[in-house]
């Protein structure tokens, strides 16, 4: 069975930030909460890059193991999905994963968190409700995956840096990538722009 995985190239990311856009649209995610973001590392300098960073559905997710109410498991397809039923706002989980993913939005002044929330790989949800119903979609946003369909926001990368899917393809796809254009210094940079030191 295909366990499904994002991967960024970051080779080719730009920074543009449609893949936010395009989740904040999709899944109609609140204001303050961003289940997706551009981190841009080195910035200004040489060798600068952008990642775009949401949960990457790790197979042994730590925000599973310190969650004190089991809210937090793993789809069929390797999806990690959170049930908001169950969830009691602690920030455990928050705490645990290395890439910020679980996002909690304010809803008092003093510490009150609410209900998690997180990159679902546009997968519904981990609750009772029926998938692609109304009631799925206001917890937890599209169910795309239902639909045959990649998240929206791999879909929308201009560049296709932003890989998802099966981790098998995904990892295929970015080893000819980087077989075709090489790695390291030089594969990408002025004397691959202007043929430096090549006689014409």
């Amino acid at each position: 069975m295909a366990r499904m995985k994002f991967l960024c190239d970051a080779d080719r990311c730009i920074d543009c930030n449609a893949c936010v856009t395009a989740c904040k649209n999709e899944n109609e995610v609140p204001w303050g909460l961003n289940r997706r973001r551009v981190v841009t590392i080195n910035d200004g300098t040489p060798g600068e890059r952008s990642v775009s960073m949401a949960c990457m559905h790790c197979t042994d997710s730590p925000c599973a193991a310190v969650c004190p109410v089991s809210c937090i498991f793993s789809s069929d397809d390797g999806v990690v999905l959170h049930s908001k039923d169950l969830c009691i706002g602690c920030g455990y989980c928050f705490y645990a994963c290395p890439f910020g993913a679980p996002q909690y939005p304010r809803i008092g002044d003093f510490g009150s968190r609410g209900k998690m929330d997180k990159c679902t790989f546009c997968a519904g949800g981990g609750g009772p409700e029926e998938t692609g119903s109304i009631e799925e979609y206001r917890k937890y946003g599209a169910n795309r995956l239902a639909e045959g369909k990649l998240p929206l926001c791999a879909e929308m990368c201009s560049t296709k840096s932003l890989l998802a899917g099966d981790g098998e393809i995904i990892a295929q796809i970015y080893k000819e990538r980087v077989l075709k254009r090489g790695y390291g210094s030089g594969a990408w940079g002025w004397v691959t722009a202007y043929h430096e030191g090549i006689s014409v």
